[in-house]
């Protein structure tokens, strides 16, 4: 049985090759096992998105599941972050079937212990898969029951009342669904909403017939932006596969960093909570930074990762997180991740001004980023040592390793990360223009594309 499909922070891989029902009963035994020996509650919640794949694997999980004597609830069609609402507001252990912006042909499981706390590599998956290469058998108990309960007005209920919308002026917004499970949960939150709203691609279809649910790639925000564009939209929002990440298209069709949101957002929830703790990964804009300090509060810099940024949190009371990959992170919705309520925080703040959206970001986009860019390489720690040598010679520049190699001149910065899992450099860069922005980008690509 493969194993390789155990990532860092969830498990993914091909359907019938590599994810089979024989392989998610194997996950759902080796799940349980784990459970007991936390002591975690007996009932395991289980979500799934709109793959053709889904039903079947989750079927099969949750076999494995009650094989071993643990209750089930199953909450049907769900986003990643609704099936951690469920793991939040029951405090029951999790799982979502989703392969969240891979394509098609991939299917996965997210998992996660009672109150919606993250499970990845250094918090049970490696036992998890070890449980799955050993076999765990079935002990001689009393089979678990399965049972079905719907809880997607309750997902809408909480997110509502996180955001006050009750004074928002009505907006004009896009939504890009991609497909994907925002198909599912858009409907039900912005029927209450003071909005006009045109739909895109809700269609639940996890071929993907459109583009794939990748917002990070601007290749799948085509659409979107000319949709934005076509109907003189206030706002244009898209989801990923599993409705986890949203991202943002102003008024005149450009797209909104996310570094631009996490600031946005983090000035709202200092309003509400003063003096608090933000954190932000260290591939965000340095405008993050400033603008959480300006605003009384605290910034924490985090490795990229959800199980790293959500720790932090935990360790630090933060009560807001945001990634530049768009996800982000809140205390309120148990320090877990929510595309739909980072959107709400969005819609809120242009509501509540009669200005456009380019214009109320407008503060929080200070800097010329490259956004990430991927480069094939045969040796990445090498390459990553040549790029230091050069820049570690370089007169009023700092160098630190927190999460890859990070260099810092007074007007520019940049980021270069091995990828875990590829023969690949992740690099990005920042500064204060463009044109030094694309100075320091095209030295560093030519120096480890050599």
């Amino acid at each position: 049985m493969s194993t390789s499909i155990f990532k860092a922070y969830d498990i993914r891989g091909l359907v019938d090759g590599e994810l089979t029902p024989d392989f998610a009963f194997a996950v759902g035994g080796a799940f349980a096992r784990f459970l007991k020996i936390e002591r975690e509650p007996g009932t395991v919640v289980i979500g799934e998105d709109m793959r053709p794949s889904s039903p079947a694997l989750a079927d099969a999980f949750s076999a494995g599941v009650t094989a071993h004597g643990l209750d089930v609830i199953r909450i049907g069609l769900a986003s990643t972050d609704m099936l951690y609402f469920a793991a939040g507001k029951l405090n029951l252990p999790g799982a979502m079937f989703t392969a969240s912006h891979n394509p098609a042909a991939y299917n996965g499981i997210k998992l996660c212990l009672s109150g919606a706390r993250p499970i990845g590599k250094e918090s049970g998956l490696v036992a998890i898969e070890r449980f799955v290469a050993e076999g765990s058998p079935i002990p001689l108990s009393q089979v678990g029951v399965e049972r079905n309960q719907e809880m997607l007005e309750e997902y809408v209920d909480h997110l509502l009342s996180l955001v006050d919308l009750s004074e928002t002026r009505k907006l004009k917004i896009v939504i890009d669904a991609g497909n994907g499970m925002a198909g599912h949960t858009a409907p039900a939150v912005f029927k209450r909403l003071n909005a006009e709203v045109i739909e895109m691609y809700y269609e639940l279809d996890g071929t993907f017939p459109n583009h794939e649910a990748n917002p990070i790639d601007p290749e799948n925000l085509r659409d979107l932006q000319d949709a934005v564009k076509k109907h003189k939209a206030d706002i244009g929002l898209a989801f990923d596969g599993d409705a986890d990440r949203c991202f943002l298209v102003d008024e005149k069709g450009n797209l909104v960093n996310p570094s631009s949101l996490t600031s946005l957002i983090a000035t709202r929830e200092l309003a509400k909570y003063p003096a608090s703790t933000i954190i932000y990964n260290l591939i965000s804009s340095k405008a993050v930074r400033e603008i959480v300090e300006e605003n009384g509060g605290t910034a924490v810099r985090s490795r990229v990762g959800h199980s790293y940024i959500k720790k932090l949190m935990a360790d630090t009371g933060a009560v807001f997180g945001g990634e530049h990959s768009g996800h982000f992170y809140f205390r309120d919705f148990w320090r877990a991740d929510s595309g739909m309520l980072a959107a709400l925080h969005a819609i809120a703040a242009l509501g509540e001004q009669d200005i456009p959206l380019s214009k109320l970001l407008a503060p929080f986009s200070r800097y010329i980023s490259s956004g990430e860019i991927n480069s094939t390489v045969s040796d990445a720690l090498a390459a990553s040592r040549i790029v230091e040598e050069i820049y570690g010679a370089m007169p009023g520049v700092s160098i630190d390793h927190f999460d890859g190699l990070t260099v810092a001149g007074d007007t520019w910065w940049f980021n270069l990360r091995a990828s875990n899992t590829e023969p690949l450099l992740r690099l990005n860069v920042e500064a204060n223009t463009a044109g030094e922005m694309a100075k320091v980008r095209d030295a560093i690509l030519t120096t480890i594309r050599a």
